[in-house]
């Protein structure tokens, strides 16, 4: 996928689209690939979950930079989250990825791949090493249940409850790759 995909204002459409994709990492003369089963959106300063809730601070800036960078941030002191920007510049979006197969959880996909805040604000780009590939997975209808997001319980009734996590279901069967 292109950093050009990435610049949409639709991003709860473009979390959706992401899942059957495969997030590719290439370090050290490896590559590994998974196919992204797992993904929450968050999108402008009115989502009450998102980081830019408060405007513009040194930890949502990267959010208002166009689409198709990475978001790396520490979460509770321990987690590493990897989020893809979204949105054209000045419009602060993102996609959480929390899941790939064989992998659950937004914390274990970073160790898994290796991510860490050194590649906040890295192109997601096969030059970075980073990336996330279409690798021409066709979902079939009903593949994909929506649900509220995980943990924003703070962000009010309205906002912890919108359908914005997509998760790809039986996905612990799918797409797991080493190459």
């Amino acid at each position: 996928m292109h950093a050009k995909e990435f610049r949409s204002t639709r991003t709860v459409a473009l979390a959706r689209r992401l899942l059957g994709k495969f997030l590719v990492r290439h370090t050290s003369g490896s590559t590994q690939a998974a196919m992204i089963t797992e993904v929450e959106a968050y999108q402008g300063e009115e989502d009450m979950a998102c980081h830019a809730r408060f405007g513009r601070t040194a930890r949502s800036e990267m959010l208002y930079r166009p689409g198709g960078v990475w978001y790396v941030y520490l979460c509770y002191g321990v987690h590493e989250m990897l989020n893809l920007v979204t949105g054209p510049r000045g419009c602060p979006a993102a996609v959480l990825i929390r899941a790939v197969a064989g992998v659950s959880g937004p914390g274990r996909v970073t160790r898994a791949f290796a991510v860490g805040r050194r590649l906040n604000g890295v192109p997601a780009t096969p030059a970075s090493g980073l990336w996330v590939e279409d690798r021409g997975v066709r979902l079939p209808r009903g593949a994909i249940r929506a649900t509220p997001r995980v943990g924003v319980d703070y962000a009010g009734p309205v906002w912890s409850q919108k359908p914005w996590r997509f998760v790809l279901v039986d996905a612990a069967a799918k797409g797991r790759q080493k190459e």
